[in-house]
């Protein structure tokens, strides 16, 4: 997929756990996970302002467009 996700890089620099996180934004491991490893097939915007609040970023810190052919699932 062209569209890939940084929450890794920002966890990072934020030296957060993804526990952590999943437990201020109020989403399962399991969900975040699923976004983190880049399989998820859809974000909510909820979503994404829940993360961005509590990592204190905006959307593009969260997303990269990287272009390129289309990874088939």
């Amino acid at each position: 997929m062209a569209v890939r996700v940084l929450l890794d890089r920002v966890l990072v620099e934020r030296r957060m756990s993804l526990a952590e996180l999943a437990d201020r934004v109020g989403l399962t491991m399991a969900n975040l996970t699923v976004l983190k490893s880049g399989k998820a097939r859809a974000i909510r915007v909820t979503t994404i302002d829940s993360l961005c609040r509590e990592l204190d970023c905006q959307p593009g810190d969260l997303l990269s467009f990287e272009p390129g052919p289309i990874d088939e699932p």
